[in-house]
């Protein structure tokens, strides 16, 4: 019976969000109860869930055919990605109730945002190949109205260009489930992988290619090069999307998605050694310099960060692609590392945008003295993501270094160069809108405003941010422990 409670923080921030057209809120505060009260009592099942009921098994909605089914289980990687929503989802939404007033049709997003919540949801507590497929194809429509919320023809263009590579990147990954059900003993989340061995060297081969084409079709969504151009495009979102597509929702979906195919469903007994490993290896470190050197050079503020998250994203496939427990557990560190990092700084940027409309880096100049709480929180967030130790960004690149040495191979050794020059290409990137905003302008123009703030609707998430990441850093032996558990197949308790 408690396999049914597995469905509800699915069901009810989709059903909650669907009705919210029909209300015809009068006013914010009322809409604000209503969604506010949705996230949080959703938050609070979905850990309830997690870590205190822990249902055994399957809870199965629908058999369409065989082995095709939509059914839910709660295991340690579901755990992981799970929390991660839990908990930046809630400070997410109280950022956006402020946010959004100068954006308008505040129902409308309000009700794409929370039916978000739970689809992002089914995507961590899927059990097979095909819900997971599902829930991913679900999650690019139900957040395409909110890329294109502004309906500008910037947003228009970003929304038809995510689609376009989203879909795109689903019809690649589709081939996956026809591999898996051909040659596999189910379509089921299996640690080590569900393939039954009874194949010939050709297609074992064939087997190896499935899993490539199908890694990079959930890659889009991960940004992978050369498919990241949506990413960039999608920064003239609203900041609350923004930050959710690159911190949470989207891309760590993509990421998710390669995790759960390389040690779910092929395994990586096939994968390992062979050329399927060394592509998306080779992949992967491509784009974390490319999105690096990127961020570099882009001088609009959303846009750079949206280049480092193209960057940290293959951070996470480069740890799946070593395909060793080691290499598994820094992927899953800097899957919750970055998320809690980057949605800091984009909420920074936000709120910079929000009470000056300024967007470009070279528009920061003396920021720092009108808005100390806001740019305080960013260089916080930025000395973590660079990996100044003893904050968590070091924990995560030092366990995918580490994994890496391990791995042994010449390109996974190659890979702890890559780690350490992008390290230095994002200390310039972001550090120099640290340092721009402490200095005023050359040309002694006198600020806008003395104090330009954001009111607490926006500063209060950005300092529980800031406290999330010490926190990260504080407890990071414990964090690796537990990873460590879940890469060697256990539970997260």
């Amino acid at each position: 019976m408690s396999q049914y409670i597995m469905l509800i923080p699915i069901a009810l921030p989709i059903l909650c969000g669907a009705v919210i057209p029909l209300f015809h809120f009068n006013s914010a505060k009322k809409r604000r109860l209503y969604v506010g009260g949705v996230t949080i009592l959703n938050t609070l099942l979905m850990l309830a869930v997690m870590f205190c009921v822990r249902p055994e098994g399957d809870f199965m909605l629908l058999n369409m055919a065989g082995k095709l089914s939509v059914s839910f289980h709660v295991d340690g990687l579901g755990c992981v990605f799970g929390t991660l929503i839990a908990v930046l989802w809630p400070i997410a939404t109280f950022y956006a109730f402020e946010y959004m007033k100068h954006e308008g049709r505040e129902n409308t997003f309000f009700t794409f945002f929370t039916m978000t919540y739970g689809i992002t949801v089914g995507i961590a507590f899927a059990s097979n190949l095909m819900t997971l497929y599902l829930f991913y194809e679900l999650l690019t429509f139900v957040t395409l109205p909110l890329v294109m919320h502004g309906m500008s023809k910037k947003s228009v263009f970003a929304g038809r260009r995510y689609v376009t590579y989203s879909v795109g990147g689903a019809a690649f990954a589709f081939i996956g489930i026809a591999f898996i059900l051909t040659f596999g003993d189910s379509i089921h989340f299996v640690y080590g992988g569900v393939l039954n061995g009874t194949y010939t060297n050709v297609q074992e081969q064939l087997l190896r290619v499935a899993y490539v084409v199908t890694a990079f079709g959930f890659g889009v969504k991960a940004a992978v090069f050369p498919f990241y151009r949506w990413l960039p495009t999608a920064s003239v979102a609203p900041t609350p999307v923004t930050a959710l597509l690159h911190a949470v929702a989207v891309v760590k979906a993509g990421a998710f998605a390669i995790l759960r195919i390389t040690y779910y469903s092929f395994g990586t007994g096939l994968l390992a050694g062979s050329f399927a490993q060394y592509i998306l290896m080779g992949a992967a470190l491509i784009t974390i310099l490319f999105g690096s050197a990127m961020a570099l050079k882009e001088t609009h503020l959303k846009r750079r960060l949206a280049y480092s998250t193209i960057s940290n994203l293959s951070y996470i496939v480069f740890g799946a692609s070593l395909m060793t427990p080691a290499g598994f557990t820094g992927a899953l560190t800097h899957m919750i590392v970055h998320g809690a990092i980057k949605i800091t700084l984009f909420f920074c940027a936000g709120a910079v945008l929000y009470k000056t409309g300024k967007e470009y880096v070279y528009d920061l100049k003396g920021m720092g003295k009108q808005m100390p709480v806001t740019f305080s929180c960013f260089t916080l967030a930025s000395a973590a993501l660079v990996g100044v130790p003893p904050l968590p960004g070091f924990l995560s690149k030092w366990n995918l270094a580490g994994a890496a040495l391990k791995a042994g191979n010449g390109l996974a050794v190659a890979g702890v160069v890559v780690l350490l020059i992008s390290a230095m290409l994002t200390a310039v990137y972001l550090f120099s809108v640290v340092i721009s905003s402490c200095f005023p302008s050359k040309n002694g123009t006198q600020p806008e405003c003395v104090r330009c703030e954001a009111n607490s609707y926006m500063t209060v998430p950005l300092v529980l941010l800031c406290v999330t990441v010490v926190l990260l850093g504080v407890f990071s032996h414990s964090l690796t422990e537990v990873f460590s558990r879940i890469a060697e197949g256990g539970s997260m308790l």
